[in-house]
């Protein structure tokens, strides 16, 4: 039988998975993303590379926390995070301030 090697621990506080890789190469680099409406989408910065966003897919709304990675100069979403649909996200606005409460005991 084969022996399985052991993951190492990684240094990341994400929980996604692997660290990432970056995208699939592609021929030209596609421009700023943009609502269909034509502006280009709020975000907000978190620090260590970790932004907040919101936008719509398949017209529904969606908030997502994504860590990005750095590429020919310009940073862009890696796989690590997560999306959230309205529901998610007001059940998590009701819930931050006992999150909050734990997090004050460390």
């Amino acid at each position: 039988m084969p022996k399985t090697k052991k993951r190492e621990a990684s240094s990341s506080d994400s929980d996604s998975g692997p660290d990432d890789r970056g995208p699939v190469s592609k021929k030209g680099a596609a421009p700023a993303k943009k609502s269909k409406s034509g502006k280009e989408e709020p975000k907000w910065h978190l620090g260590n590379k970790k932004f907040v966003k919101v936008n719509e897919f398949n017209g529904k709304p969606y908030v997502h926390i994504r860590e990005h990675y750095e590429k020919d100069g310009e940073l862009l979403p890696g796989k690590k995070g997560i999306a959230l649909n309205a529901e998610n996200f007001q059940k998590l606005k009701e819930i931050l301030s006992e999150v909050e409460e734990e997090l004050s005991k460390f």
